[in-house]
C-alpha cells in the first residue's frame, strides 16, 4: 500500500510491508534486495539523487562557500573537513571526513553536542567545538537555522521551497524537550519536505516521458531520494540518460542536482551505468 499524506515532510511512504525501510548498508538489508528481481530480458534500473538534502542545505541557506563547493564538484565532506579543521583538502583524513560527514547532517537534522559527541566517539565538548567551527566558517547556514526557528515563532508552521506548509505546534511547549523536539522539526522539514516536492515533480516528468516515448519501461517504487525502474535490456541506455536529465533539471537550484543511474539484475546488485 502506498501511502501519500502519512509522512509529514511529504515523502511518500509504503505500508505492508515497509519498503522504504529496507536497509541498505547491512548484509540483511542486501539480501532482502537481493531477493527484487527484474524478469529475463529485463532489468532494473536506479536514478538516485546525490546528497539532495546537503544540496537544498546550500540552496536555502544560500552560504556562498556550501554553492561554490557543490559547483566545482568538489566532495562536500572533504570540503567541509578542510574548513572545519582550517586544512587543505589533501591534507583531510578519512577519520577526518567521516567527522565533516557527520557534522553536516548533525547540523542539518538538529543534533545535539551530546549525540554528536556519541556517535564520533569523542567528548561533548570536542563535538560542541566541531560544530561551532561549522558554523563559523559558513555563518549564512547558522544564520538560516536561526531565521527559520524565529518564523516558526512567529507564525506557527514553516514550509517547503514550492510553499507547501507543515504546521509546528509544540514550537511554543513550555516542556523543554518538546520545544526542543519542534525546533528541529522546523529547521529540517523545509529541506526533507522540499526534497519530496522535487522528487513528486521528478516521478511526474519521468512518468511523462515513459507514457509517450518508452511504455514498455515500468516505474516501480519510489524510496527516499531514489527511483527504482524495470526496463528492458535494448532500453537501459536511452532511459538511464533521459531519466537523468529530466531528475537533474526538475526544479532549478542555486548549486547543481547530480542524479546516479546504476543498472542491475537485482535491486541489490545495481552498478553504474556505462
Amino acid at each position: 500500500t502506498l501511502n501519500q499524506t502519512v509522512a509529514a515532510t511529504g515523502r511518500r511512504s509504503s505500508t505492508n510491508p515497509n519498503l522504504q525501510n529496507i536497509p541498505i548498508r547491512t548484509a540483511v538489508g542486501r539480501e532482502i534486495r537481493r531477493a527484487f528481481v527484474a524478469p529475463p530480458g529485463w532489468t532494473l534500473i536506479s536514478a538516485d539523487y546525490s546528497q539532495i538534502e546537503l544540496r537544498l542545505f546550500a540552496h536555502v541557506s544560500e552560504d556562498t562557500e556550501l554553492c561554490a563547493a557543490f559547483d566545482s564538484a568538489e566532495d562536500i565532506h572533504v570540503y567541509t573537513a578542510g574548513r572545519i579543521y582550517g586544512i587543505e583538502p589533501e591534507q583531510v583524513t578519512k577519520d577526518m571526513r567521516r567527522a565533516a560527514k557527520t557534522v553536516n547532517y548533525a547540523v542539518l537534522y538538529g543534533i545535539s553536542d551530546f549525540a554528536l559527541g556519541r556517535q564520533l566517539k569523542i567528548p561533548q565538548a570536542e563535538a560542541k567545538a566541531l560544530k561551532e567551527n561549522y558554523f563559523s566558517r559558513f555563518p549564512a547556514v547558522k544564520e538560516y537555522l536561526d531565521d527559520t526557528i524565529a518564523f516558526a515563532r512567529e507564525k506557527g508552521y514553516v514550509q517547503t521551497i514550492l510553499g507547501r506548509k507543515r504546521w509546528i505546534p509544540d514550537i511554543h511547549a513550555r516542556i523543554f524537550q518538546f520545544r526542543q523536539a519542534a525546533e528541529r522539526a522546523a529547521s529540517n522539514m523545509p529541506i526533507q519536505g522540499s526534497s519530496a516536492d522535487i522528487m513528486k515533480l521528478a516521478m511526474i516528468d519521468v512518468w511523462k516521458f515513459l507514457q509517450t516515448e518508452k511504455p514498455q519501461t515500468r516505474l516501480l517504487l519510489q524510496v527516499h531520494d531514489e527511483l527504482l525502474f524495470e526496463a528492458p535490456l535494448d532500453e537501459v541506455a536511452q532511459v538511464g540518460a533521459r531519466v537523468q536529465e529530466l531528475m537533474e533539471k526538475t526544479y532549478p537550484l542555486r548549486v547543481t542536482l547530480d542524479v546516479d543511474v546504476k543498472t542491475g539484475e537485482t535491486w541489490a546488485d545495481v552498478t553504474p551505468v556505462g
